[in-house]
Order: structure tokens, then sequence, then C-alpha cells
């Protein structure tokens, strides 16, 4: 049976490191992307916050014609 006890010298070693953190984003590159993340992230806050004024308008026009038909109703059964 063959030892595998091979010495691995510092620039092996230095090597196999390396090879290991290949492919992986630097930090400058990994700031970007959380850059563009976070300006999508306010692109649909920014769109959310659209949405929602608009239905908030949109129900307040409809209450306030609820309302107002609900005061006719009124106003002609009192009369009656």
């Amino acid at each position: 049976m063959e030892s595998n006890n091979h010495e691995v010298t510092n620039e092996e070693l230095a090597r196999m490191v390396a090879k290991g953190f290949e492919g992986v984003p630097t930090k400058q590159e990994m700031n970007a992307r959380f850059d563009e993340v976070s300006d999508r992230f306010d692109k649909i806050d920014k769109r959310l916050e659209h949405i929602e004024k608009f239905l908030l308008e949109d129900h307040r026009r409809r209450i306030e014609k609820l309302e107002e038909q609900v005061k006719e109703l009124r106003d002609a059964l009192a009369m009656k």
C-alpha cells in the first residue's frame, strides 16, 4: 500500500487556495450588485407607493359617492 504523505509546499498551497477562490466575485463586484438590487427595490417602492395612492384615492371617491347615494335615499324615504 502506497503512502500519500506528500508534503505540500507553500507555493502549492497558495495555488490550491487561489483555485478555490476562482469565480468568487470581488468586494467591488458584490457592492455593485448590491447597488443594483438597491436601485431596483427603490423603483419597486416608488411603484407600490403610486399604486397605493391610486387605490386609496379611488376608494375615497367611491365611498364619497356611496355616502351621497345613501343620503339621497334617506332624503327620498323621509319625504314619503
